[in-house]
């Protein structure tokens, strides 16, 4: 789409006249790494097992779209940290885990306006329940990480809904989602800043990348490439 507003401040607007009414859309759905909060968490407990320039190259290249299959690239991801202590997972939580700028902000807004959240994420559960918790979102999905006797065995645990939460999944529980509350897909908000988030962008009435890989940065809707997420309530009027 080519951009019709672009923010010297590194706000880019593509195919609508700002402002929208935040409470004219009903459902917010977030990626949690490096969009909600600032790090990628399988990176950091990476860094546990000496590994994180390994794991990091592989997280890079699967946000930019280089690696075609998500599922086969966490897998191997997740098999790098075999043997980490479940510690160091929460040493990660307390010291190295933070909102991004703007993230609590622009929550509250959407809460405010009565809109549901959803946090739905390629990462672990570990990390999204907290995040859920502290933030007061409405749902969650993400992958469960197996432990046997206090450490990480390299693995992930099968769910009800099934394997691992790659961009398939992620559209498939924004659309479940919006028919569990009986709204369209047009009313929902997504918001995403790698490449495995584009299935469930594209679904989405407004979808928004957040400091995100280029591919992503060029078929969204809003892009904010300076600040924080809070900037979206620039083109969101309450």
């Amino acid at each position: 789409m080519t951009p019709i507003s672009t923010d010297p401040a590194g706000l880019t607007v593509r195919g609508f006249v700002p402002p929208l009414a935040l409470a004219d859309f009903r459902l917010i759905a977030f990626d949690m790494d490096s969009t909600l909060i600032s790090i990628e968490c399988v990176d950091e407990i990476a860094d546990a097992a000496g590994r994180k320039a390994e794991v990091a190259s592989i997280t890079e290249a699967a946000m930019r779209g280089d690696i075609a299959d998500y599922k086969e690239s966490l897998r191997r991801r997740v098999e790098l940290l075999a043997g980490v202590p479940v510690a160091a997972l929460e040493s990660v939580y307390r010291d190295r885990l933070r909102l991004n700028p703007g993230a609590e902000t622009l929550v509250r807004a959407c809460q405010v306006a009565g809109l549901k959240t959803l946090l739905v994420s390629g990462g672990f559960t570990f990390f999204t329940d907290r995040v859920r918790d502290r933030l007061g979102l409405d749902f969650t999905r993400s992958n469960v990480l197996e432990v046997a006797d206090g450490v990480l065995t390299g693995r992930m645990v099968d769910q009800p809904w099934g394997d691992i939460c790659d961009g398939a999944e992620k559209r498939r529980m924004l659309l479940e989602t919006c028919a569990r509350l009986a709204i369209a897909p047009r009313q929902a908000i997504a918001v995403g800043d790698g490449a495995n988030d584009l299935p469930m962008m594209g679904e989405a009435g407004l979808s928004v990348a957040y400091h995100a890989k280029p591919k992503v940065r060029e078929q969204a809707m809003v892009a904010i490439d300076e600040g924080g997420l809070d900037r979206l309530l620039e083109v969101l009027r309450p």
